[in-house]
């Protein structure tokens, strides 16, 4: 006997159909139906509302074998398979994480796949992976923003079963896993929640209707939300979760949902006694997500900070296109990595306007920041989805590396990344309605017409060919250029660990120096000093130390109190001379 529930306050009657017979539900005042049906585990089942003759699927489907659109199938994880019993999770202070889309990270694209490559990444040194979403959606692949029914897994990549082995994977391996989910917006097919209840509230953002958080009967709404992210870590035993664009969550409630969230995410945490993380992306550019709840915050664990990535990409590659207007100087890249934000209160040129608030360094620590040479946004939404390893030289990317895995924040690499990965990773969909995939592909050359882009050079997002030129090529870090790179990453991450100075998340305790004009700059840490030509000319730095480790061989000064760094490099130096090196080339 299974009991189905569901809630649905709109419509008048609701019957179950299981296997091809239906049931009639009783209905609770609070919306909820509910049926008890001798079911077995893999049955099929759906939900007829009122007259329509339509199964709808499960909000709350565990599984969708057949896609969206078709009913729902029930399902249990397999207890034993977990072999995790042992996984105490980890922190994300001193880790680094790694951002990967399971469809493209491998040819095969699946959970599996990306299991054969997770010694990959403890070889590199990272501590976090963290997967776009995996959630529901329809057609076979694309970025998984469009997800539709948020409990189950998608099938392309192995269902809710492949995720059970990815995850226990990467427990074994010590590694712990983050992942993305949606909770904005809704796709644009396979969306069936609003015949339910009142899911949708009026208003929309850039992708779609707004979710209903506060208006009437929002708190089944903001409980569907929370079970969702809670069901993840606890039946999964995921150990993060990135909150996609939490600026789009309009909440007028008194208790914001992102608080009420981390409430909820504590106290599953205690139970479950191991570390659980909300990381949220914001472009509000506002401390308080991520300010501690006694201190009047939302209480997250951490956020992203695309103004450290601009600060970085703008004066590395002198790109000035778009939001990088405010960026491109020394002076701006300084004091972004001394203040968390560019913008704290500043104008914004690209939004017209003052944005953002300052965060009071004194109190929340650095580490509570992801900084990121790139990611899937910053990849991806770039016309032809080009990565910098496309128009930089070797040099400048591990520049871009160093100031990442040498600065106070929590490190993020984008997949591919670290071997500085040729292949593309452009915007890719498969809508089965032609309509809306012309809909799809006419609006991104329409968007980056408009930013002055040759329409004939933007990819089809609908063309195969985008999504399959996307995939990594794991060829590629055997070959002696890239190797070399990915060798950098490595002891880059191998000097994290090793040194204290550059975990300590104060950005007080941070200190920085440069020189415009000869365009050097250099991170005093503690004992090691961390020193950038951004310039493609040899430039005399007036630091000095023992080299530790380098991207092309900097020349001493007799006196200790200077480097020659060549163009495009850096260096690490121990102002401690009793130091052995212990780099090469």
């Amino acid at each position: 006997m299974h009991t189905f529930e569901v809630w649905a306050p709109i419509p008048q009657s609701v019957r179950v159909h299981v296997d091809g017979t239906e049931h009639d539900m009783s209905r609770s005042p609070d919306g909820w139906w509910h049926a008890d049906v001798d079911a077995e585990s893999g049955a099929r089942y759906g939900f007829v509302l009122d007259d329509s003759p339509t199964v709808l699927p499960d909000p709350r489907s565990p599984r969708q074998p057949d896609g969206v659109h078709l009913p729902s199938q029930l399902h249990d994880l397999d207890p034993a398979g977990w072999t995790d019993t042992m996984w105490t999770g980890r922190q994300l202070a001193g880790s680094v994480v790694y951002e990967l889309h399971v469809g493209t990270f491998t040819q095969d694209g699946t959970f599996d796949a990306a299991i054969e490559k997770l010694d990959h990444l403890v070889e590199l040194g990272v501590g976090f992976v963290e997967l776009m979403p995996v959630a529901a959606f329809n057609g076979a692949h694309n970025w998984g923003y469009d997800g539709v029914l948020w409990y189950a897994v998608h099938e392309e990549y192995g269902g809710p079963d492949g995720l059970q082995r990815f995850v226990d994977a990467c427990h074994g391996r010590g590694l712990a896993v983050v992942l993305d989910v949606v909770y904005n917006h809704l796709g644009p097919s396979g969306n069936y929640l609003d015949r339910f209840g009142p899911y949708l509230a009026d208003g929309a953002n850039s992708w779609g209707r707004v979710i209903n958080l506060s208006d009437k009967d929002s708190g089944e709404v903001r409980r569907f939300i929370i079970e969702n992210a809670l069901r993840w870590f606890r039946e999964f035993h995921i150990d993060a979760l990135r909150l996609d664009a939490v600026h789009a969550l309009v909440d007028n409630s008194t208790t914001h949902l992102l608080e009420e969230l981390s409430i909820e995410v504590h106290s599953l945490a205690t139970h479950l006694r191991r570390p659980l993380t909300l990381i949220a992306e914001s472009d509000l550019n506002d401390p308080k997500i991520i300010t501690a709840r006694a201190a009047g915050g939302y209480g997250l664990s951490a956020q992203w900070d695309d103004d450290v990535h601009h600060a970085i990409h703008a004066a590395v590659s002198s790109e000035r296109q778009g939001y990088y207007g405010d960026f491109g100087s020394l002076q701006a890249l300084a004091h972004t990595l001394t203040h968390g934000y560019f913008h704290g209160g500043t104008y914004s040129t690209f939004r017209g306007r003052n944005h953002g608030r300052p965060m009071d360094i004194r109190r929340i620590p650095a580490d509570t920041m992801l900084a990121y040479t790139c990611t899937h946004d910053q990849v991806g939404n770039r016309a032809t989805g080009d990565r910098p390893s496309e128009y930089l030289t070797p040099g400048q990317l591990a520049v871009k590396a160093a100031l990442v895995l040498c600065s106070p924040y929590t490190p993020m690499l984008f997949m591919g990344e670290e071997w500085g990965a040729r292949t593309p990773f452009q915007y890719f969909t498969s809508h089965p309605e032609p309509e809306l995939g012309e809909a799809t592909a006419q609006g991104r050359r329409r968007e980056f017409a408009e930013h002055g882009w040759d329409t004939d050079d933007i990819p089809d997002p609908q063309d195969p060919a985008t999504f399959l030129r996307s995939k990594l090529d794991w060829t590629e870090p055997q070959q002696p250029a890239h190797a070399r790179l990915l060798d950098c990453y490595r002891r880059l991450i191998t000097l994290r660990h090793s040194r204290a100075d550059l975990t300590d998340p104060w950005l007080e305790h941070l200190k920085v120096e440069y020189d415009e004009d000869k365009r050097w700059i250099a991170l005093i840490r503690g004992d090691l000093r961390i020193v950038f030509n951004l310039g493609p000319s040899r430039v005399t730095v007036p630091v000095g130390g023992v080299p530790l480790l380098w991207w092309e061989e900097p020349e001493v000064d007799e006196t200790a109190s200077a480097i020659t760094l060549p163009g495009h490099s850096f260096a690490v130096l121990d102002a401690e001379p009793i130091r052995v090196c212990t780099s090469r080339r």
